[in-house]
């Protein structure tokens, strides 16, 4: 089986945890969800620790401190309209994936938000691999309805993976 997440380590936090193997589940999660094969794509995930993220963050978003997960699509594919689903991503080939982008998550703004919430450490980095892939496929929380539809698309894939609701 080819896989679909190229994944870089770059933060000793990561070790012992299996991003590659979180990375390729949430991404194949996410693509059977949306009835996409998987063998048509290929995502970037990078782990890296709150310096290296806050530096990414500020370089994108303009924002200097660390955060979560970021995603940088490959393509914009959002809706025009609020609500409604993104573009669908054209697949490439097995030997020759399509692209859908690049992922960076934070080792310890991970490990805080988790402690802070009562959460599963795994359980927390799977939430935030499902919403940066749906990043990737498009989806947004800006607009209310677009929102709307990526939180259900989230909670939707979660449980399928036996994950509870992550907003509850």
């Amino acid at each position: 089986m080819e896989m679909l997440v190229d994944t870089l380590i770059e933060a000793p936090g990561w070790d012992g945890i299996d991003l590659a193997g979180l990375g390729e589940r949430a991404g194949r999660a996410v693509l059977a969800d949306l009835g996409l094969d998987a063998a048509g794509f290929e995502i970037c995930l990078m782990g890296c620790d709150d310096a290296r993220i806050a530096e990414l963050n500020a370089d994108f978003r303009g924002k200097p401190q660390p955060t979560n997960v970021l995603s940088w699509p490959s393509e914009e594919r959002g809706a025009a309209v609020d609500g409604d689903a993104p573009d669908r991503p054209e697949p490439g080939m097995a030997m020759m994936p399509e692209s859908l982008g690049d992922i960076a998550i934070a080792f310890e703004t991970c490990a805080r938000e988790a402690a802070e919430q009562g959460k599963d450490f795994e359980s927390h980095v799977m939430h935030l691999l499902v919403h940066g892939t749906l990043h990737l496929l498009g989806y947004d929380h800006i607009r209310d309805g677009d929102a709307a539809l990526m939180e259900a698309a989230e909670i939707r894939i979660l449980d399928r993976m036996g994950i509870a609701n992550p907003y509850d």
